[in-house]
């Protein structure tokens, strides 16, 4: 609540100024803006940095021994990738549309690592990564983009832009997120997952574990001398879109940030009864949960049980408001549909309203950019796939 409350007090402090005796234009006026703005950044700059120790300890509250050495292992390419759901027709199309250099024999220059790091200890602390990137004639450091996948798909699903941002010039990287292709057993690993982290509380499927993966991963790229560390950018979609928000918000590392129809306000869906279409998308843990509670049907107390334990903060205080926020000033474009029910843009107003004024306060109200596709559910479009390039270019090249 304190962290809240000093959001709260940061952005709406404004009010104190009109009934403040120190004439408006004179040299103490100047004086007490210029200290008040002063201290206006600094209560900010500590709310953020609360907030990402905060969020931090929820992260290693649950990893299985989190300080293991960062440990790269050589992996090879995957024949066969596990999809847990069925493609869309024209899903594929919509990431070819991503702008690609025409390089002279790339496929001959087109440099494929597929890798292992370690993350904790465990099965699915073993995280597969596969890197794309162009042979110089020349070493360089290059600008690094993470593209993550969305539910139920796998980093081999990202191969056109994987191959797009390295003909741009990027080193180009992807994942599998947790119970996600090389870490999935079955067809319903994911969501097996899910429904086992409700009942033993021990892991955190949904967001926060692969978010673990990701500050590990930068570690690692950070390291790469192909790479340079003040410019890593990372996207993704749904779920992927998710991992990108909440990673860039508690590792700065991630300097430019790309969410696509990812970013949500989860109390505002409970709050104003939106909160079904998100449910849906993992349903299973939801009935399961819905039994355990002696409950008919999945209501919003379920709910909020539900991320209770499988996502801790998640409508509280690491919800959009306080989240978003903090990613300033780095460079953040979200990308939605205007009609999507799993991430309705009204539950974004605040998220945004709070994220505007932190951003005009840093003075570059240009890095933050928010796009809702008129007509638009829950998809990525072209559109967005080329705003999303057109923004990592703009910050990163």
């Amino acid at each position: 609540m304190a962290l809240i409350l000093l959001f709260q007090g940061f952005l709406f402090g404004g009010k104190t100024r009109r009934h403040s005796s120190i004439p408006i234009g004179s040299a103490a006026a100047r004086a007490h803006g210029s200290f008040r703005c002063r201290t206006m950044e600094t209560a900010a700059a500590d709310a953020a940095t609360d907030l990402r120790s905060d969020f931090l300890q929820v992260l290693r509250s649950r990893r299985r021994n989190p300080d293991v050495p960062l440990c790269v292992e050589l992996g090879k390419p995957v024949k066969n990738p596990v999809y847990q759901s069925s493609i869309f027709p024209g899903s594929k199309e919509v990431m070819e549309a991503c702008p690609k250099e025409n390089v002279e024999n790339f496929k001959e220059r087109l440099i494929e690592e597929n890798i292992y790091l370690t993350t904790e200890e465990g099965e699915q602390g073993r995280l597969p990564v596969l890197i794309l990137s162009l042979k110089d004639t020349i070493p360089q450091r290059k600008p690094a983009v993470v593209l993550l996948h969305s539910s139920y798909k796998c980093k081999e699903w990202l191969q056109p832009l994987l191959e797009a941002y390295a003909s741009r010039g990027y080193v180009a990287v992807a994942i599998d997120s947790r119970y996600h292709g090389e870490r999935a057993n079955s067809t319903t690993a994911y969501k097996d997952a899910l429904v086992s982290s409700w009942k033993n509380g021990d892991t955190m499927p949904f967001i926060y574990d692969t978010v673990w993966d990701l500050i590990k991963l930068a570690d690692y790229l950070i390291q790469r001398k192909d790479i340079d560390p003040s410019r890593i950018g990372i996207t993704g979609e749904s779920l992927g879109g998710m991992h990108a928000w909440f990673a860039a918000a508690v590792d700065t590392r991630y300097s430019v940030v790309v969410p696509i129809i990812g970013v949500q306000g989860f109390r505002w869906a409970l709050d104003n009864d939106k909160w079904q279409a998100r449910v849906d998308s993992i349903k299973p843990v939801f009935e399961e949960a819905c039994i355990d509670l002696g409950k008919n049907t999945i209501d919003k107390e379920v709910v909020k049980k539900v991320w209770d334990r499988i996502a801790p903060g998640l409508y509280l205080q690491f919800d959009a408001p306080y989240t978003i926020p903090v990613i300033a000033p780095r460079p953040l474009l979200m990308l939605n549909g205007a009609e999507d029910p799993r991430c309705p843009v009204p539950g974004l107003k605040e998220p945004h309203v709070k994220a505007t004024e932190l951003y005009k306060q840093a003075n570059c109200p240009e890095n933050l950019k928010f796009i809702a596709e008129a007509g638009i559910g829950h998809q990525m479009t072209v559109s967005m796939v080329k705003e999303a390039s057109s923004w990592l270019d703009k910050f990163l090249k």
